[in-house]
């Protein structure tokens, strides 16, 4: 009966921990581009531009972009932050280096369930579409 019990409790344990966790994003992301870094990020962030901020997307309502394209490090790269605090560290970067170009996306944000809609979206436009996916 103790045994029973102890199973009984050992299974309602690992039942409330799985109910606890969040959805969870893809975390760092690596995607290859036919084209170069620049003219790459320059699709990616005139897509998140229209895509996720004049479109009033609710689930990027908080952050704001900020577009480094004209970077002397040779990778040009998009931010997002927090809305009510710019100045902070990034919550995402996605930037692109190479030619053919290599484009990473990485930050915190890419861990929460948002990171599966940037993946989704920068996939689709590093492979030369400028195309808005739907909204998660």
């Amino acid at each position: 009966m103790k045994r029973l019990r102890r199973v009984g409790v050992a299974f309602l344990a690992i039942a409330l921990l799985a109910a606890c966790q969040t959805e969870s994003g893809p975390g760092e992301i690596t995607v290859a581009s036919t084209d170069s870094a620049y003219p790459t990020m320059d699709r990616v962030v005139h897509s998140a531009v229209a895509c996720w901020f004049k479109s009033n997307d609710p689930a990027f309502s908080s952050y704001r972009l900020a577009s480094e394209l004209n970077s002397y490090s040779g990778r040009p790269r998009l931010l997002i932050v927090a809305k009510s605090s710019p100045e902070s560290r990034p919550l995402a970067v996605i930037q692109a280096e190479g030619k053919p170009a290599s484009v990473q996306a990485f930050g915190p944000l890419m861990s929460q369930s948002l990171g599966s809609r940037i993946a989704a979206d920068v996939k689709r436009w590093t492979s030369g579409s400028a195309a808005c996916g739907s909204a998660a």
